[in-house]
């Protein structure tokens, strides 16, 4: 069996958290303190749920927790929507932003889809 770390959907994870905590530093202190910290924790949530599910015994268990990725995935997209809204977010990041949410949404599901 692979480690979680080699796994397309945890590394995909693990790079919009990323992403999100390095540009966390050029925003202002208001956004920082009102999206800013709820939006690292939301991504930050996603690769973090998908690993433990890893780590789970039964199928059950472990969907469970993948389920619960997919429910931070998606209120780091609201996050997300709120900053490109607000234009917190340049529309050149914003790309890049929408290029790995694409990627990371069909894969999360096909992922969950398939834990039996």
């Amino acid at each position: 069996m692979k480690t979680v770390h080699k796994l397309d959907v945890y590394n995909l994870a693990e790079n919009l958290s990323d992403m999100i905590w390095f540009d966390f530093e050029s925003w202002s202190d208001k956004v920082q303190k009102t999206i800013g910290y709820q939006i690292i924790r939301s991504s930050d949530s996603i690769a973090a749920n998908i690993a433990e599910g890893y780590g789970r015994f039964t199928p059950l268990d472990r969907k469970k927790f993948y389920r619960y990725s997919r429910g931070s995935f998606e209120e780091t997209k609201t996050w997300l929507r709120k900053l490109f809204r607000r234009k917190i977010i340049s529309p050149t990041r914003q790309s890049a932003y929408t290029e790995i949410i694409n990627e990371l949404g069909p894969k999360l599901s096909a992922f969950i889809n398939k834990t039996k």
